[in-house]
């Protein structure tokens, strides 16, 4: 049994410096499910972990969102109010070794008719091995399992793991649900929180919806401030150092910024492309990254229909290889705003892509004859090249001549769209069919 961290023999003076010594945020910890802030769409009346603990059993849960939501405190107090003993690991301290033994202990606690909610924190952080190793418990009922992860689930987690236990979102606090914290820790100290409104409004803003870092952020005002003093916004921002963005250039948030800058810019929309090319930068993104997106978007989404935007998106590359930072990222804004604002037409693409299916599905046909080249008196004689026309010695630089195997057929696999230059493409198109048909009817 662990040894009581208070006791009786403790004098109540060093009982309050012990106290005293608590970081605010562990001091605000909620008591209760009712005390926590925010989350309410899983913790309201109706909601799924009510729902849950009215059926008198908890099931495995894996509890995803931003650090400072309350993936944890969540965990710990769903034990309380289930009257189940909470076990708690970390992923990056822990290995199979000590799984094992938490394992062992729940089983201990079980056949006294206790039940355990084991909470492991960084769960993703395990490998598929040590993932695969919660099954058995989980399926005999010796431990509920609730995970918390700041990753996509989806990504991280084995399927088998994910299909025995509910995912639920966190969300990353709003105003509200921070004004209210203020409002916490401005009762516990005692006092108000010495920031004029504007300030208040920088600190939210600084704490970007986790609760942990705003109070973190409080804690350091009240810290050195005095009773008189009241911060602006520009004295708060030299006081406090800026929190960096929550972005993994490996993980969920590259992946979730990368495909909102893809559909504003595919979508048209370059303010929205802009905000979001800029936070990647703000986060550290390595711009040569972006610009290799810009270029696929160039060549993926815009296409024919603005056939300048390929160039410009590589000169905006070449541009700030050449440059570097900051002065480099403004020629790949350059090259944001003008894919965002191009014409678009994906009809490359799918051309592309049916023609590729097809040549994986019809194998190795030969070209016609006329089109081969033939080096040889052999070839020659076999009528390698035989009645090809050189198009240039046709009025109209064109021959009309057939370039499909025959086992094949003529085929139409690029379809201009009515945007931008490729409506100048769909004219010449149907010229060369037009001209085509009639050289056919005429026999060449």
């Amino acid at each position: 049994m662990m040894t009581d961290l208070f006791p009786d023999d403790i004098p109540s003076s060093r009982r309050e410096e012990i106290d005293g010594d608590r970081p605010l945020a562990d001091k605000l910890r909620p008591k209760s499910l009712e005390d926590v802030i925010g989350q309410a769409h899983i913790l309201g009346d109706d909601a799924t972990l009510r729902r849950m603990l009215a059926s008198g059993r908890l099931g495995s849960l894996i509890l995803w969102g931003p650090p400072g939501t309350g993936k944890t405190t969540v965990a710990r107090l769903l034990a309380d109010a289930a009257g189940y003993r909470f076990e708690q690991i970390s992923a990056i301290f822990s290995g199979v070794a000590d799984l094992k033994k938490v394992f062992e202990t729940a089983r201990t606690a079980r056949r006294a008719g206790q039940r355990t909610l084991l909470f492991v924190d960084e769960i993703h952080r395990f490998n598929r091995a040590q993932q695969d190793s919660f099954l058995p418990v989980m399926e005999d009922g010796t431990v509920v399992l609730v995970g918390a992860t700041t990753e996509n689930p989806s990504f991280e987690l084995n399927a088998a793991l994910m299909s025995r236990a509910q995912v639920l979102r966190f969300e990353s606090l709003n105003r509200d649900d921070l004004l209210a914290l203020i409002g916490r820790a401005e009762a516990e100290m005692g006092r108000d929180l010495p920031v004029d409104e504007t300030a208040r409004e920088t600190l939210m803003s600084l704490a970007d919806g986790d609760g942990r870092a705003l109070l973190g952020l409080v804690e350091e005002i009240y810290a050195v401030t005095g009773a008189d003093d009241v911060l602006d916004h520009e004295a708060l921002t030299k006081l406090v150092q800026r929190r960096a963005p929550i972005y993994d250039k490996s993980q969920d948030g590259h992946y979730n910024l990368i495909s909102a800058l893809h559909k504003t810019v595919r979508g048209s929309d370059p303010d929205a492309a802009l905000y979001y090319f800029a936070r990647m930068i703000d986060a550290g993104e390595d711009p040569m990254y972006l610009a290799r997106r810009l270029i696929r978007i160039a060549a993926e989404d815009v296409g024919m229909a603005d056939p300048q935007a390929l160039p410009l998106a590589v000169a905006a590359k070449d541009a700030y290889h050449m440059l570097g930072s900051p002065e480099g990222e403004l020629a790949l804004a350059e090259a944001v705003v003008y894919l965002a604002t191009a014409p678009k037409s994906n009809a490359i693409e799918v051309a592309y892509n049916n023609a590729l299916a097809l040549a994986k599905k019809t194998g190795s046909p030969t070209p016609p004859m006329t089109i081969l080249n033939a080096p040889t008196k052999l070839m020659k004689s076999e009528g390698y090249g035989e009645g090809y026309i050189y198009d240039h010695d046709t009025p109209e630089g064109f021959s009309g001549q057939e370039y499909f195997p025959a086992k094949i057929g003529r085929q139409n696999f690029y379809q201009p769209v009515e945007r931008g230059f490729e409506r100048e493409i769909r004219k010449r198109m149907d010229y060369f069919a037009k001209l085509r048909a009639t050289k056919r009817e005429s026999g060449m």
